[in-house]
C-alpha cells in the first residue's frame, strides 16, 4: 500500500477530518510501538522528522485546556496524568512526526501562495465581515503563546500531511453489501407488552426516623456540602462595546448605501400555480378548455387534484428550480395562464395570482443600521488599540473600575457565584460572558490578583478578577432535614421500584402471564407497535429501545422510562425486519460516516505501516524539561 501511496502523491485536496480521524487511531495504535532513549533535545524523533520542546509545550496546553473546558474546570498535571493526556498528545505527536518523515521521503510540497491561502481562509482568523485579520491573527497566536513563524510552519506541515491522507482514502465508499446489512438492522421494528410500574405500586413510604436519616445523611453529606462561592468583577472590550454610531458622518452612511445598494434590493416575486399533466396532448385539452372559457380551477380538477397541489407560493424568479417554467412565469400577466411549457416532470401550465414589484428599501429606513454597521467596523479597528489603553491604565496604578469608566468600557461584579453559575439560592448567572471559560479560569485564581485577559469568541477582551472568596463548608443536617428527607424518599422509591420491577420480571421469566403480573398491581397492560432501535418514543426513549433490543424476538425484561419515573416490564411479541431496503435507503449523511470508517481503517493501516519505517524516539527527559513550565 506505500508504494501506491507513493505512486499517488501527486493530487490532494485538504481533509482536516480525516487528519483528525487518522490521529485518533495513531492514539491506539502508535503507544505499542514507541522506544525510550536521549536522541538530544527534541522530544521525540521519527526518521528525519522531530517535535522540539516548544511544539510539545504547547499541543500539551491546548490538550489541557481543552479538557479542563469539557470538565469545567482547570485540573492539574497530576490529574492529567490520570486521564492519560501526556500519552495522548504523545501520540497524536508522533503520528504527526511519522507522517512527516514520510512526506519528506516523498519529497512533498506546498507554495507559499497556497499556503497564504489555507491560512486567509481560516474562519478562526477572519472578522465580523469574513475576511482575514491581521489584528486577529494576532491574538489568537497571542493567547495559545505561539509565534506567527511557528504556526506558519505547522499550518504547512498539517497541509503536506494532507496530501498523504487524500492519497490513501479519497473516493472511499462503503460496500452495498455493508449498507444493505445496515439498513436492516435500522430498519427492524418490534412490537411490545408492557406495564408502566410507578411508585403507586409500593403504598405509602414513611418518612425515615432519626436514626436512619441521620445514618443516610452521614454517608450522604459531601452532596450536601455548601460550595464554594466567589465574587467576580469583570470588564468587556468587545466592538460593541466602543462603537460610537453617532461618530459616523451622514455623508460615509450615504457613501455606504450607494456602494451596496444590491444588499437592500428586493428582486420581483410571483405567486405561482404549476399544473403538470402526463403528456402534451393531455395539457392541449385542457389548455383549449381553459382559452374556451374554463376557469384553470375546473382543469386543476378534472387531472385530479386540488389546489393546493398546484400551488409553487411566492417565489423570486432565482428560486425557480427550472429556468424554462421561470422565464414562461415572469413572462405572465397577474391571473394570466401560460401557453404549455415542457417542465422536466411533464408538459405544465402556469398561472400568476399574485405579483409582488421589485422594491429597494428606501435609504431612510436603513440609514441607522448602515450607521451601526460602520462604527462596528471602526471599532474593530481600535480593539487592540482600546486594549493596550486599558492595559496602560492598570500598570499605571488604576482599579479595574477606574480603567474602564475612563476608556468607557462595561464594568459588572457578580456577587457569590459558583463554579456552576448558580447563586446561594440556586438561581442562575445568567448574564456572565464566556461564562463556562470564565467560572473556570475565576475559580483557579487568587482573590485581589490581577490575571491574563481571555479572548471573547467573537471578537474582543475580557479581564476579570476575583474580589472575595467564600469557602466551601460542611452544612449540618438540621440546616437541610427537608432536602435531605426529600433526597432519601426519592432513593428509596427508587431502590424499592427497582426490586419490585425485578421481581416480576423473574415471574415473568418463570412463564407467569404479562396480564396476570399487571392485575396484581392493579394496572393495565399496555402495547407499543413499530418500536425501532434509534426511534424516540415517549415512553421507552433511546435507553428503553436498547434495553427491547438487547434480546431475541421474544426478549423479557426491564427498562427505565424516559422521564425516569417509572420502570418498564416488558416483553416482546412480534419483531419485523423491513424486505426490500438496499444501500440507498440509508442516509447520505450516515453513508458518509460508513465511509469515514472504512477509510479509518485504511489509514490505521498506513500509520503502523509508517511506525513499521520511521521507529518513534521518545526522549523523557526533555519532555520533563518542556513541561517544567
Amino acid at each position: 500500500m506505500l508504494e501506491s501511496l507513493r505512486k499517488a502523491a501527486g493530487t490532494w485536496v485538504a481533509k482536516a477530518l480525516l487528519l483528525l480521524l487518522l490521529v485518533s487511531f495513531a492514539v491506539w495504535g502508535i503507544s505499542g510501538r514507541m522506544f525510550t532513549g536521549n536522541i538530544g533535545n527534541a522530544v521525540l524523533t521519527a526518521g528525519s522528522a522531530e517535535v522540539t520542546l516548544n511544539e510539545y509545550r504547547l499541543a500539551y496546553n491546548r490538550q489541557l485546556a481543552q479538557f479542563s473546558q469539557q470538565v469545567g474546570q482547570r485540573i492539574t498535571r497530576e490529574q492529567a496524568q490520570l486521564f492519560g493526556i501526556d500519552n495522548l498528545v504523545l501520540a497524536q505527536l508522533s503520528a504527526g512526526a511519522v507522517l512527516d518523515a514520510e512526506s519528506k521521503a516523498l519529497k512533498l510540497g506546498l507554495s507559499k501562495d497556497r499556503l497564504a491561502t489555507l491560512i486567509a481562509e481560516d474562519p478562526t482568523f477572519q472578522d465580523t465581515n469574513g475576511a482575514f485579520s491581521r489584528s486577529v491573527f494576532r491574538r489568537v497566536l497571542s493567547d495559545v503563546g505561539m509565534t506567527e513563524e511557528d504556526y506558519i510552519r505547522s499550518r504547512g506541515q498539517v497541509a503536506v500531511r494532507q496530501q498523504i491522507v487524500e492519497a490513501v482514502s479519497d473516493g472511499i465508499s462503503p460496500p452495498a453489501a455493508y449498507l444493505e446489512a445496515a439498513a436492516r438492522h435500522a430498519g427492524e421494528s418490534r412490537t411490545v407488552d408492557f406495564v408502566a410500574l410507578n411508585a403507586s405500586v409500593l403504598g405509602e413510604i414513611a418518612d425515615p426516623d432519626e436514626a436512619t436519616l441521620k445514618t443516610w445523611y452521614d454517608a450522604n453529606k459531601k452532596s450536601f456540602d455548601a460550595p464554594e462561592y466567589r465574587s467576580i468583577s469583570f470588564v468587556q472590550l468587545t466592538a460593541k462595546a466602543i462603537a460610537d454610531p453617532a461618530a459616523i458622518s451622514d455623508a460615509s452612511i450615504s457613501e455606504d448605501y450607494e456602494k451596496n445598494k444590491e444588499r437592500y434590493r428586493t428582486p420581483e416575486q410571483r405567486h405561482i400555480e404549476q399544473l403538470v399533466f402526463p403528456d402534451r396532448e393531455a395539457a392541449q385539452a385542457a389548455l383549449d378548455l381553459i382559452r374556451a372559457g374554463g376557469g384553470f380551477e375546473e382543469a386543476v380538477t378534472d387531472a385530479g387534484k386540488t389546489m393546493s397541489d398546484v400551488d409553487l407560493g411566492m417565489m423570486a424568479r432565482g428560486a425557480v428550480a427550472n429556468p424554462a417554467i421561470g422565464d414562461a412565469a415572469f413572462a405572465l400577466q397577474q391571473g394570466a395562464v401560460s401557453d404549455i411549457v415542457d417542465g422536466p416532470f411533464g408538459p405544465v401550465l402556469l398561472r400568476v395570482t399574485e405579483i409582488r414589484p421589485e422594491a429597494i428599501k428606501p435609504f431612510e429606513e436603513v440609514k441607522d443600521e448602515i450607521r451601526n454597521d460602520l462604527a462596528l467596523v471602526e471599532a474593530n479597528d481600535l480593539l487592540l488599540e482600546t486594549h493596550d489603553s486599558y492595559e496602560d491604565a492598570r500598570a499605571g496604578g488604576e482599579s479595574m473600575k477606574e480603567a474602564a469608566a475612563r476608556l468607557k468600557l462595561p464594568f459588572a461584579t457578580v456577587e457569590s457565584v459558583d463554579r456552576r453559575g448558580l447563586r446561594p439560592d440556586e438561581s442562575i448567572v445568567s448574564d456572565l460572558p464566556e461564562s463556562a471559560t470564565l467560572l473556570a479560569n475565576a475559580f483557579e485564581a487568587d482573590a485581589g490578583v490581577e490575571n491574563v485577559p481571555m479572548n471573547i469568541r467573537e471578537g474582543g477582551f475580557l479581564w476579570y478578577e476575583v474580589d472575595a472568596i467564600t469557602p466551601s463548608r460542611e452544612r449540618p443536617l438540621d440546616e437541610v432535614r427537608q432536602k435531605a428527607v426529600d433526597t432519601w424518599r426519592k432513593q428509596e422509591t427508587d431502590r424499592l421500584l427497582r426490586e419490585k420491577a425485578e421481581a416480576l420480571l423473574k415471574e415473568l421469566r418463570d412463564g407467569k402471564p404479562l396480564a396476570d403480573l399487571a392485575a396484581s398491581v392493579n394496572l393495565a397492560v399496555e402495547t407499543k407497535y413499530g418500536l425501532q432501535r434509534n426511534g424516540e418514543d415517549p415512553d421507552f426513549g433511546p435507553g428503553g429501545a436498547m434495553a427491547v433490543f438487547s434480546g431475541g424476538p421474544s426478549h423479557k425484561g426491564l427498562a427505565q422510562s424516559a422521564d425516569g419515573e417509572r420502570q418498564l416490564l416488558f416483553q416482546v411479541t412480534e419483531s419485523a425486519e423491513p424486505a426490500g431496503l438496499g444501500p440507498d435507503s440509508i442516509p447520505e449523511s450516515q453513508r458518509r460516516q460508513i465511509g469515514a470508517a472504512v477509510a479509518d481503517d485504511l489509514l490505521d493501516q498506513l500509520v503502523t505501516r509508517l511506525q513499521q519505517e520511521y521507529p518513534v524516539l521518545i526522549n523523557q527527559a526533555a519532555i520533563e524539561r518542556a513541561l517544567q513550565f
